[in-house]
């Protein structure tokens, strides 16, 4: 094998560990917003000290993964496909962390209702749970499209993000009357906001991701587009 090939294989096996390394950040950061969801749900003090200590790990590996992208750019200065792929790791990594943050806020919603003892249970709790599903479905959906380099697929998730938007519309508008109707609920009430505004926000994150996978896959800047022209980005060249 000549030096040329060599390095050349080197460098693939490099761009591969690199796309291996998302995906466990993305496994870690699912495996984080099922704790909080958990611990959220069924009130656990033990589940959110897990999420907090799963923020952690999520942290590090972010910063370990941009001096990682940084290092290719700099021996590798890569190009085309190669730079696209480079370049979405980038932004998938910070939307990822993202996503883990707000976790950890959904579990500290959990803690707090523990340690003050609430009584009163949280307003449209099995909306809440719908949209947490929602949510979590994208993240693990956008993760797969990543591993097979689907751009159809990430597109689709990209549409579920509406339906992630009205489930929140939906809770914000029953949150309001339950406020309304009875004085009581309005501490409870404020807190279901909190955890809902942050599982929108995660869907939000998720369709981030989609857009970027698109982008590594056909190298079509897709954030703001209209779905049409999500669609044409995605659809087959002839």
């Amino acid at each position: 094998m000549g030096t040329s090939e060599h390095l050349s294989k080197q460098y693939d096996q490099e761009l591969e560990g690199l796309r291996a390394r998302i995906l466990q950040m993305g496994g870690l950061v699912e495996s984080q917003l099922q704790l909080a969801i958990d611990a959220y749900e069924h009130p656990d003090s033990r589940a959110g000290d897990d999420v907090m200590a799963v923020e952690q790990r999520v942290n590090e590996e972010e910063v370990d993964l941009d001096r990682v992208v940084v290092n290719l750019i700099v021996r590798r200065q890569p190009t085309a496909g190669d730079l696209r792929l480079i370049i979405g790791v980038a932004r998938i990594v910070t939307d990822l962390e993202r996503i883990g943050d707000e976790a950890t806020k959904v579990a500290r919603a959990a803690k707090w209702l523990i340690d003050n003892q609430r009584s009163v249970r949280t307003p449209r709790l099995r909306d809440i749970h719908q949209s947490a599903v929602a949510a979590a479905g994208m993240l693990r959906g956008v993760l797969n499209a990543f591993a097979h380099l689907d751009a159809a697929a990430a597109a689709a998730i990209i549409e579920e993000d509406r339906g992630v938007d009205q489930q929140f519309q939906s809770i914000m508008r029953q949150l309001i009357t339950f406020m309304m109707e009875d004085p009581r609920t309005i501490s409870a009430a404020l807190d279901a906001v909190w955890v809902a505004k942050a599982i929108e926000r995660i869907g939000d994150h998720a369709k981030n991701i989609a857009e970027h996978v698109i982008f590594v896959v056909q190298g079509a800047d897709v954030r703001h587009a209209t779905p049409e022209q999500i669609a044409r980005a995605v659809s087959p060249q002839e």
